[in-house]
């Protein structure tokens, strides 16, 4: 079934339209090895089997992009909040990866929480599978969840093909999925260091969370204030600390303080196996420009000055921060508009799953920073992190997943044209430099000039 989502309408291509099955895709800056040059990518069963000369022939259906374009693997974003079952009405299967292919996402990987049941047992990740069945536009792979208590299910659903266990330090903002306090965190790490997999952790300090002043209201000033650097920076130095104990592989989500660059450094420096990201808003937004009173700009950890900004941007430049996901996470109108303004009681999540990777390439070309580094951080990286090595990359043998980048089609975001299912989110009004156009997973063509293709897409599995 194919659906259009309203959105800046982009220069039409000429050629495949969604649901087309292609031979091959073709443009005059291809990233190929890390660089950008004109080829071809000869595609069978799926798979990029061949990167040849631009003009190679090509038996059926191609799609040759303009040749300002960018011709780039499909975004891999390990971090997304689908919500279904249970919360539907906040995102759901359907309208996220609709939205995920519109922005050049081709796979995501879907939060344990806040569906419910959660993904903290087999059970869970059983209704997870089957409520995602039939409704997927792009490739969908599944965190399990450590909470207190579940230490006897962290191997099952391992062995059932999650790609890892997401715990919090402090409260989720959800009943069912509750945080680890310090015995169950060095626990849960010691456990599944056994079977070498992968904590990520929503790290900020409870204690600390408890101390800082709370004040009622929609000052964005105070709500930062409740949710201070030290938060992350204590949580961050028990991340660490357990690594160094378990040696449990590590990865610490949604960077927000800058202030902890030189602890996540001097932790790769001795070599432990702790990993970071930070998300879109982080970079593209700055405190002192949010709106007092405006819920689409909350979340946990907050959005920082503008000085902290530019720091996690420099932190992605020398390699401490390895990955930018967008932590897309979204609720209904009720949730969000909560207190009619009162940061405190809104929910916290921002939904930038269609524009997250081109708000990245605008804050990157504005600093000088080139489109194949952006690639890595939200492609490549990103897949390599969760094992899905055939994902975020033109290589032959890897998936044939791919999107056009088009830097002469502008993207005036409008959250009311955006595919999520409610019409929030704090990206909305941006003027961006680029478009994604055309999106293709595993060789079929899944969105192009706004027509989306549904049950194309797969549940995956690390096993």
């Amino acid at each position: 079934m194919t659906t259009t989502v309203p959105h800046d309408p982009p220069t039409a291509l000429p050629g495949p339209v969604p649901g087309d099955l292609l031979v091959a895709v073709r443009g005059r800056q291809v990233l190929v090895d890390g660089a950008l040059r004109p080829a071809t990518l000869h595609v069978a069963d799926g798979r990029v089997v061949g990167v040849g000369a631009f003009d190679d022939p090509a038996e059926g259906p191609v799609l040759t992009a303009p040749d300002h374009a960018y011709v780039l693997p499909g975004v891999v974003d390990t971090h997304v909040h689908v919500n279904e079952p249970g919360r539907t009405a906040w995102e759901g299967f359907a309208s996220a990866t609709r939205a995920a292919a519109l922005g050049g996402v081709t796979t995501l990987v879907d939060m344990p929480l806040n569906s419910i049941p959660p993904t903290t047992t087999t059970h869970g990740l059983a209704a997870k599978r089957r409520a995602a069945t039939g409704q997927l536009s792009v490739d969908v792979a599944l965190w399990g969840g450590a909470v207190p208590g579940n230490l006897d299910d962290l191997r099952p659903l391992w062995d059932a093909g999650v790609m890892g266990f997401k715990c919090f330090l402090s409260p989720s903002g959800v009943d069912e999925f509750p945080p680890l306090g310090p015995a169950g965190f060095e626990a849960a790490l010691r456990t599944v260091a056994a079977f070498d997999g992968l904590v990520i952790v929503h790290a900020e300090d409870p204690a600390v969370l408890d101390a800082a002043p709370v004040r009622p209201g929609g000052a964005y000033r105070d709500f930062v204030a409740s949710r201070p650097h030290e938060a992350e920076t204590a949580a961050i130095a028990r991340v660490v600390a357990g690594a160094r104990a378990t040696g449990c592989r590590v990865h610490v989500l949604h960077l927000s303080s800058a202030r902890a660059l030189d602890l996540l450094a001097d932790a790769r420096a001795e070599g432990l196996p702790v990993t970071v990201e930070t998300c879109p808003h982080y970079l593209t937004f700055d405190a002192e420009a949010i709106p007092d009173a405006s819920p689409a700009h909350k979340c946990c950890p907050p959005i920082r000055d503008a000085g902290n900004r530019e720091a996690l941007w420099d932190g992605l430049r020398s390699g401490v921060v390895d990955v930018v996901v967008t932590d897309h996470s979204p609720a209904t109108a009720a949730e969000k508009l909560r207190g009619d303004g009162d940061l405190q009681q809104a929910w916290g999540g921002v939904a930038g799953l269609q524009v997250g990777f081109q708000a990245v390439v605008h804050g990157a070309l504005a600093r000088g920073i080139d489109i194949p580094q952006v690639s890595r951080w939200m492609s490549t990286s990103t897949a390599d992190l969760v094992g899905l090595t055939h994902k975020g990359r033109l290589t032959p043998g890897a998936d044939a997943d791919v999107l056009v980048l088009d830097p002469r089609v502008p993207l005036h975001v409008d959250v009311r044209t955006l595919a999520h299912r409610n019409p929030i989110s704090a990206y909305d009004g941006l003027a961006l430099s680029a478009s994604v156009t055309a999106t293709v997973l595993r060789g079929r063509v899944v969105a192009r000039d706004g027509a989306v293709t549904a049950g194309t897409g797969r549940l995956l599995s690390r096993t």
